[in-house]
């Protein structure tokens, strides 16, 4: 196991760091790094060799706001899939390929926009010149993706553990490979499950390389702890402008990967798709069962896709305040709340009407109401 580094090693955090410049991939229309946004993905957690089910999965996950899926490919029946569920997806799809150097060149013959190799697994750099060859010839982009816990014996063994200089060693390895090819459509992430390892490899490699970056922390963990760990790692990696596109890793269904990739952009001012909602933390003065309140408002508001500021509040201290300032809000008192909408009040509720009597303006304001 690296050793983890302690907070003194990280650069200083302002506000509105700007990104890093870098040479921009396209991945099956959908535009990384340079002046693009950054770009949320997810990966599916069906069997990739059963069709109807990962598509069933990647519908969801686009309707969440997912914008590329990522799927595993472990053997040759992945791949004979990979061609029906590139025709209905929707989305550009990745093949996560390892230990077999041959399922990377099947995938792009069956024409994925995108391939995700382990330097630590995919095998001798003649296997590896194969793979760069087919996905040249198609111009298929590659992410060199390097993990703490796969890294090359031979790295392992030159350094004192997974410490991000090996992480970086190893993506290097490739990189030069690849630029040796004359290949350029490159991506790379080094990803490991403890933040100060992740971001100081960061750190290392965007001082050598302008290739965009994949951004993440692997095996977050549970919806809580990686939702916590992730915010923690990716919000230190936007902040500080090393992160092109990103990738929450949970141990949950993926469309909460991407809610919370969102929420955590959202939260930097960086992209916002659907509503933001805050919530006050309940205390004494509340006289209404704001719990399932703020519950109910949040679930209602899954799939509303229009950016819209939603204030939720228990009593009448600061709930008034905070509704004004919101889009629409609601501030409650004794079995009641009063909504505002646009800083202005709009009417009185009873608590039982409260849910229902918010979504519906709000949906009314983004135009998704439900019928």
């Amino acid at each position: 196991m690296g050793k983890t580094l302690p907070p003194e090693s990280c650069f200083s955090i302002v506000q509105g760091t700007v990104r890093r410049k870098t040479r921009q991939v396209d991945v099956g229309g959908v535009r990384i790094g340079g002046d693009a946004p950054v770009i949320v993905q997810s990966m599916t957690k069906t069997d990739t060799r059963d069709v109807k089910a990962t598509l069933d999965q990647i519908e969801v996950m686009v309707k969440a706001g997912c914008e590329i899926v990522r799927l595993a490919v472990p053997d040759e029946d992945a791949v004979c899939a990979l061609e029906e569920i590139k025709k209905h997806a929707g989305i550009p799809i990745i093949a996560d390929i390892h230990f077999d150097h041959r399922l990377a060149i099947m995938a792009v013959e069956k024409g994925v926009d995108g391939l995700r190799i382990n330097p630590g697994t995919i095998g001798s750099s003649r296997k590896v010149k194969e793979v760069v060859k087919a996905a040249q010839e198609r111009q298929v982009p590659i992410r060199i993706g390097v993990n703490s816990g796969s890294l090359e014996k031979e790295i392992l063994a030159e350094s004192d553990g997974a410490v991000p200089e090996a992480m970086v060693e190893s993506a290097m390895r490739h990189v030069r490979m690849f630029e040796d090819l004359g290949f350029s459509h490159i991506k790379i992430s080094l990803k490991a499950a403890d933040v100060f390892r992740t971001l100081r490899a960061y750190q290392l490699l965007a001082d050598r390389v302008n290739y965009p970056f994949h951004a993440g922390i692997t095996e977050a963990g549970s919806i809580l702890s990686g939702t916590v760990r992730s915010s923690v790692g990716l919000g230190l990696l936007l902040t500080l402008g090393l992160a092109d596109t990103i990738r929450v890793s949970l141990t949950a269904p993926p469309e909460e990967e991407v809610r919370v990739a969102y929420l955590i952009l959202s939260s930097l001012g960086i992209r916002q798709r659907g509503p933001e909602v805050i919530s006050c933390p309940i205390c004494g003065r509340c006289e209404v069962d704001l719990m399932d309140i703020a519950a109910e408002i949040e679930k209602g508001m899954e799939n509303l896709s229009a950016p819209l500021r939603v204030a939720v509040m228990g009593c009448m201290v600061n709930g008034p305040g905070e509704a004004k300032e919101a889009d629409i809000g609601i501030a409650c008192g004794r079995g009641v709340g009063v909504l505002f909408k646009e800083g202005k009040i709009l009417k009185k509720v009873k608590e039982k009407d409260i849910v229902h009597t918010l979504l519906k303006e709000a949906g009314k304001m983004t135009g998704e109401e439900k019928q």
